[in-house]
């Protein structure tokens, strides 16, 4: 590949996390037209990234298309959340459980605890950094389960309920971090029983925390 390709996939993957941030931190709210021109004058790129990356967050379920009309970023109705956080409580449970069986290193499990105790004993994060912490805690656990498929699948769901990890309900932080460090507890003691126990309790709690916050919206 020459480097004209690199660098047009270099832009392409950039514009994409940028739409994707700006979506998931709420700063283009549900509702939002994804105007080709408009978009690419905003971010300083030409129009092909923007309509690259755009196709990328309709298959990832961010931005919805109609037949023939402009897209616009997509808001879940309750019954796709309750879907989704059923089908993560499946998938994630299962994944907790092959986890706590792998013989893995023990120092990735320690360093996640070690941010996640950092989190509660010093200055409260940002909704960015305690976002970026649960993503990668989740998507540790899903990778070392051994399966590609079940990563992907987890992966893929995490990201259309991410938005609600970005501080859009403080009420749950401690408990979230309470409720991860007895997941990665768990794994580290390799109890699978323990560490699918752990994660079905924690999705189950998330769910009635985002379903509480989009009944008290509405």
């Amino acid at each position: 590949m020459d480097d004209a390709a690199a660098a047009g996939r270099t832009l392409a993957e950039t514009t994409l996390d940028r739409l994707r941030g700006m979506i998931l931190s709420g700063e283009l709210p549900s509702g939002t037209r994804l105007q080709e021109k408009a978009f690419a004058d905003r971010l300083g790129v030409s129009r092909t990234p923007v309509r690259e990356a755009i196709a990328r967050l309709v298959t990832e379920g961010l931005v919805t298309r109609a037949q023939g009309g402009v897209p616009t970023v997509h808001s879940l109705t309750v019954t796709e959340v309750i879907e989704i956080l059923h089908v993560r409580r499946l998938l994630e449970a299962e994944s907790a459980r092959q986890a706590a069986l792998v013989h893995s290193p023990a120092e990735p499990w320690i360093r996640l605890k070690n941010r996640l105790s950092a989190f509660l004993d010093g200055e409260r994060p940002t909704a960015a950094a305690h976002a970026d912490l649960d993503f990668d805690l989740h998507m540790t656990i899903a990778r070392t389960a051994g399966s590609r498929l079940l990563a992907e699948m987890i992966e893929g769901l995490k990201i259309k309920t991410r938005i609600y990890d970005q501080g859009e309900i403080p009420d749950r932080f401690q408990p979230g971090v309470h409720e991860h460090i007895a997941i990665l507890d768990a794994v580290l003691a390799r109890d699978a029983d323990a560490a699918a126990a752990a994660m079905r309790t924690h999705i189950d709690h998330t769910r009635e925390a985002i379903l509480g916050h989009i009944h008290r919206l509405t």
